[in-house]
Parts: C-alpha cells; sequence; structure tokens
C-alpha cells in the first residue's frame, strides 16, 4: 500500500470512530444524575417559595393577629376543614402586573387565601382574607382567585364560604376610572343565591362595598368585638358628616345582630364562629338540587311529653316562653338560633325531627305577647325564603296576637313589611306544618301559615283562640254603643265576653274541616313527624312567571 493510500486509510477510520461516537448516548449515569440536580433544585425552590406564601405578613403581623385575639386565616381554615383535605388554589399569587402602584411591594397570596375542603365531610369552596398582607385588603389578583373560586362553586355545586377579615378594596389598586370594571363579585353572589349556600362569617372588619358579601349572604355569624361591617368607616363617616364614632360602635356584632339585623349570630371568638358555621350547614344540601342530610337520633318519633301539659298558662294574657315548647319537641332538645337578639317577638330556628332538617318560625309570647312588627316580618321572610330554597321544611308554632298598630308603625311601613311575610310563606313551596298553640288572631294567622297558604297538616292545642281578633277587642269594637248605655257596664261586658268566647272555640273550626285535627300537647312531636314523612314527596304547580313582585 502506497504512502498515499495510507493516510487515506488512517483517515477514513478517524472518521468512521468519530462517527459511531456521536451515534453512541452519553452514559446514563451522568444524564440522570444531571436532569435530577437540575429538578431538584426547582423543587426545592417551589416548597421555599410555598413556605413563604404560608406565612403571609411574616411573623411579626402574625403576632400581632394573636395579640388581638383572632387566629390567621390559615389557622381559621384549619380549623373550619376535615384534616388534610383543604387543596388550595392561587398560593403563588401577587399583586397584578398591571398595578403600578404595587411595584416592589409584596402581598403573599395577594392577601387571599382560596381553595377547596371538606367540612364535616361534605366538599365546600372557601375564600380566606389574611389580615396580616395588607390588611385583607382586595387585590385585583386576589379578585381573580375568588372569582374563580365562585365559578367553581356554582359549576361543582358546592357552599361557598368566605371567612371576613379585611380592609376591603385595596385603594392602591382600585382609585382610579379602572374602577368601572368591577362589581362582578356582588352580580356573582346573587346569581349563586339560592342555588348553593352561602356563609360569611364576620371574624374582622368589612369596609365599604364589600359589606355586601355579608348583606347578600345566607348566614352571617359576627365575633364581639372583632367582626364589624359598615358601607363606610368611622375616617369616612367623619369626614361626610361629622359623626366621631367607632367602627364597634358603627356596626360592630352587636348593632348588626340586634339593631339593623344584618348579622344573624353573636359568637365569642374564631373558634366558636367556626363550630357556628359546621353546624348551620349540617342542616342543609351542598345545593338546591338535593334534600337536607338526614341525622341518626336515638330519641323516639313517638315520644310524648308530660311537660308541654305545664308550658302554657291557663290565662291567654300571661307570657311564656316559647323555646321551653320547641325543647320539648325536637330532637335531642336542641336547635340552631337564628338572629336571636333581632326582632325578639318572633324565632327563626333550625332543629330536627326524627332526623330530618326543619326549619321553625314560632311566636314568642315571652316579647310584646308574640305581636308581630316591621322587623320580625322581615325575619320570618328571609327565613322562610332561606328554607324554601334549600327544600328545609317549615313548622309554624302559632300564638301571635296579630300585628301592631299605631300611627308609629304605619308611618314606617309596617303594611310593606308584612306583606313581605305574607309572601314568603304564600310562595314557599317545601313541606309547611302549623301547630295553633294559643293565639291565632286577625292576619297573624294567616302570616303564620293559616289554613288558607297550603298547610300540609294544620293541628290545634285545646288552647287555641283562631279569630280575626281576641274577645276583649271584639267587645270593645261591636258591643261599645250596648255597653254605654247600660245600666251596669261591667255586667253586660262580661256578658258579651261570654257569649264572643263561645264563639272563639278550637272544637268550632275542626267541626267545619277549617283545621285538621285538635291534639293533646303531649301528642306534638310524633304529630309533625308524622305529617313531615306524609308530605316529603310533595309536588306544588304554580303558574308560570318569570318572577313574582316581592313587596320590598
Amino acid at each position: 500500500m502506497t504512502t498515499e493510500e495510507t493516510k487515506a486509510a488512517d483517515e477514513a477510520k478517524k472518521v468512521a470512530d468519530a462517527a459511531k461516537e456521536a451515534e453512541a448516548p452519553e452514559a446514563p449515569d451522568q444524564v440522570e444524575a444531571g436532569e435530577q440536580t437540575g429538578m431538584k433544585s426547582l423543587v426545592e425552590d417551589l416548597h421555599d417559595r410555598r413556605a413563604k406564601a404560608k406565612l403571609g405578613g411574616g411573623e411579626e403581623k402574625i403576632a400581632l393577629q394573636h395579640e388581638r385575639g383572632k387566629l390567621t386565616a390559615r389557622e381559621r381554615i384549619d380549623l373550619l376543614v376535615d384534616p388534610g383535605t383543604f387543596v388550595e388554589l392561587g398560593i403563588q399569587a401577587g399583586p397584578h402586573s398591571s398595578q403600578r402602584s404595587m411595584e416592589g411591594k409584596e402581598a403573599p397570596a395577594d392577601g387571599v387565601i382560596t381553595g377547596w375542603g371538606d367540612v364535616e365531610g361534605r366538599p365546600c369552596c372557601i375564600a380566606a382574607y389574611d389580615f396580616t398582607v395588607m390588611a385583607g385588603s382586595m387585590g385585583m389578583t386576589g379578585e381573580f382567585k375568588v372569582g374563580r373560586l365562585r365559578e367553581m362553586a356554582l359549576g361543582k355545586r358546592m357552599p361557598f364560604i368566605w371567612l371576613l377579615d379585611s380592609a376591603g378594596a385595596r385603594i392602591q389598586e382600585a382609585a382610579g376610572s379602572m374602577f368601572a370594571g368591577s362589581g362582578h363579585l356582588f352580580r356573582e353572589e346573587v346569581t349563586m343565591s339560592g342555588v348553593i349556600p352561602l356563609v360569611a362569617a364576620m371574624l374582622g372588619p368589612c369596609a365599604a362595598g364589600t359589606a355586601y358579601i355579608p348583606g347578600l349572604s345566607d348566614f352571617v355569624p359576627m365575633v364581639v368585638g372583632q367582626g364589624a361591617m359598615a358601607l363606610a368607616g368611622p375616617h369616612l363617616t367623619k369626614a361626610v358628616t361629622g359623626e366621631d364614632i367607632s367602627m364597634e360602635d358603627l356596626g360592630g356584632a352587636r348593632v348588626h345582630c340586634r339593631v339593623s339585623g344584618v348579622g344573624d349570630l353573636e359568637v365569642k371568638d374564631d373558634v366558636e364562629c367556626i363550630q357556628a358555621v359546621k353546624d348551620y350547614l349540617s342542616h342543609f344540601p351542598p345545593n338546591c338540587e338535593e334534600e337536607p342530610p338526614l341525622r341518626k337520633t336515638d330519641d323516639p318519633d313517638d315520644r310524648m311529653s308530660e311537660e308541654l301539659l305545664d308550658i302554657v298558662p291557663e290565662s291567654s294574657r300571661k307570657p311564656y316562653d316559647m323555646y321551653d315548647v320547641i325543647r320539648e319537641i325536637v330532637d335531642d332538645g336542641i336547635w340552631f338560633d337564628i338572629k336571636p337578639k333581632f326582632a325578639k317577638t318572633l324565632i327563626t330556628c333550625l332543629a330536627r325531627f326524627g332526623g330530618q332538617p326543619v326549619g321553625i318560625v314560632a311566636n314568642q309570647p315571652k316579647q310584646l305577647g308574640g305581636i308581630l312588627e316591621n322587623d320580625s316580618a322581615d325575619k320570618a321572610a328571609r327565613f322562610v325564603n332561606l328554607c324554601d330554597a334549600f327544600n328545609i321544611p317549615l313548622v309554624f308554632l302559632q300564638d301571635v296576637p296579630g300585628f301592631m298598630v299605631g300611627s308609629k308603625v304605619e308611618h314606617a311601613g309596617i303594611i310593606r313589611h308584612g306583606a313581605k311575610m305574607l309572601y314568603a310563606v304564600s310562595r314557599a313551596t317545601v313541606p309547611k306544618i302549623t301547630v295553633v298553640i294559643r293565639k291565632a288572631y286577625g292576619a297573624g294567622y294567616y302570616v303564620m301559615n293559616g289554613k288558607a297558604y297550603e298547610p300540609d297538616l294544620i293541628v290545634a292545642w285545646p288552647s287555641a283562640e283562631i279569630s280575626v281578633m281576641g274577645a276583649e277587642g271584639a267587645v270593645n269594637i261591636i258591643g261599645r254603643s250596648a255597653i254605654e248605655a247600660s245600666d251596669d257596664p261591667d255586667a253586660t261586658r262580661e256578658a258579651m265576653l261570654a257569649e264572643v268566647r263561645k264563639v272563639i272555640d278550637p272544637y268550632i273550626a275542626a267541626h267545619n274541616d277549617l283545621i285538621d285535627d285538635i291534639i293533646d300537647p303531649r301528642e306534638t312531636r310524633p304529630t309533625i313527624i308524622r305529617g313531615l314523612r306524609m308530605a316529603a314527596g310533595k309536588r306544588v304547580q304554580r303558574p308560570w312567571k318569570k318572577h313574582g313582585v316581592m313587596p320590598v
């Protein structure tokens, strides 16, 4: 072989070796080691970011939250959901990139924790505002997160729970004409209303327009001394009106649970508030298309209570506590009050009969004889609408002298307020059971689900007095002239009272089939349970309409 041929052969061998080397893969252990090192670093960074976000505003802000007697947003969620079930969405969120005013500022999770988790075994969507992050103010990214959660709750038919502790809209982002694109929150809350249960737990402030979150919710528990809401906080109130007032006096728990009626329940702290949310939801289905959950009870359906014979006084003019009646007839003597310190002449509460959740509407003779007035009519109307929306049967316990009269209530619109209650009871299509315990006078008898309002069962105790008014009122009107002309007015009055009392007799109503039965008071619990089971498959046909025009 010539020198030239030898060189050519060597070059060809080098090219072939190089080609083989190019085709051969790198050592597997080297590739895997390199990739693993890169991914591990990324994962470590991810977990560092998560840990930082979970600290919210940092250790100092968390300590300050605890000093105020409040839990953090994440601690509240941990109390609310079943262990290990919370799935967080948007933990990596921060101030929106379009907000120049927030450049260089940090807001972990953008001040609101969103996600879903099981509450006593049932999936719920939860939005918890984090006061340690910019006072829980609502930024653009945070509201995108909550909007996403609302969409999820409605689409998947899950209850929605707000844990509110927020200064309201984040002024740094909201100030300016871009505000024109906001407001989806409240319209969407209206869309969710009646489809899924809506709970707004007031664990801290909720200022400005965001106060409409609880205003549009179904259930609003408020922590005394912490929970507060107002359309304008103390500073703006003073600037506009000159009034110098604290947030607690302006819109604290006592104001809204006793005076305005926006709040539903006063609670002492975060722990009690979270438990109230659980207790409330335990009576409700996850959405309007399902039935309320049954709960096993050892309380016999046919239990008779001897105590019921002694609760109602012999004289119809003497008061008693309707809660004593409720205690004797519901499962295990347990009920859950809604607005117990607002409009106290009427009781609205959730309870169970034979494991079946029900809503109870009951007059309270202990308070002004159980008379109905503006606030009690509103209270009843809202509660009836709530129960009807979620397939919760209604039990009415009547001892009502009618509606309040006089110029004061007329000028305040008692006709309008009473019409709300009348409208709600008339519209309700859930099973309805009525028990007339004592007085059932005038329009009070109507709005407490009298015969004309489609009770599935209406019964009375022997003490019942069903009439347009009581004997005294009737005699004062129809017998006034005769009494004045009599030589013995007192005797004439007593004789006329006796005659009127003869026709205010429950047996007359029963004789004419205007009520279904007169029962021994001890039979009240088993009678209600049998009535509820009889009406369980109830179907009501109404004329088609877009919607009625409810009095407001």
